[in-house]
């Protein structure tokens, strides 16, 4: 199995278009989007491109492929443009690993879902890349695409482990999932 997640695109047509470039060229088998996917929050500035619709338009053409966890920007009204779910936090198995997907306003590395050692949260929100450890959880933060404080970047779950990437493929950090 291969996931690759995004995060935070925040209604601009440029980055979504970029994802889903990204989702279709390393052929995954499924596109997670941490939130925030079409508003842009009133405390952040219009990032490129702005265009919900358009937004769900690049993203309903991979309807199929998609979850969206629901982020701190995202409304009900947001679900009558989408033909994928949205959902509150997203569970799956990977290489033998408990991978728990949620936006972050809630979850992150300083408030841990019930979640045992050698488990995975990836979430978003801040904006940020950072891998920690915190009560043997991996906390993974995926950097906004459309609006990052650092790098723009996207990741990689497969069954052998985790990798955060810039868009243009560069390796920003990564972790086996090995015995």
């Amino acid at each position: 199995m291969k996931l690759l997640i995004a995060t935070d695109i925040h209604g601009s047509a440029y980055w979504a278009e970029r994802i889903a470039d990204k989702f279709l060229s390393t052929h995954a088998d499924s596109l997670i989007l941490l939130g925030d996917v079409y508003n842009h929050g009133p405390r952040n500035p219009f990032p490129r491109d702005y265009d919900p619709m358009g937004v769900a338009k690049i993203l309903n053409a991979l309807s199929e492929h998609i979850v969206v966890v629901r982020g701190n920007c995202d409304s009900e009204v947001d679900a009558m443009i989408s033909d994928f779910p949205i959902v509150e936090s997203c569970i799956v198995l990977v290489g033998g690993r408990r991978c728990y997907f949620t936006h972050g306003h809630i979850y992150n590395k300083y408030n841990l879902p019930k979640l045992a050692a050698g488990d995975v949260l990836v979430y978003g929100h801040f904006h940020l890349n950072e891998h920690t450890v915190a009560e043997g959880v991996h906390c993974v933060n995926v950097s906004s695409a459309s609006l990052p404080k650092d790098i723009a970047a996207y990741c990689i779950v497969d069954d052998n482990g985790l990798a955060v990437l810039d868009f243009d493929d560069k390796l920003l950090f990564s972790f086996d999932f090995g015995g």
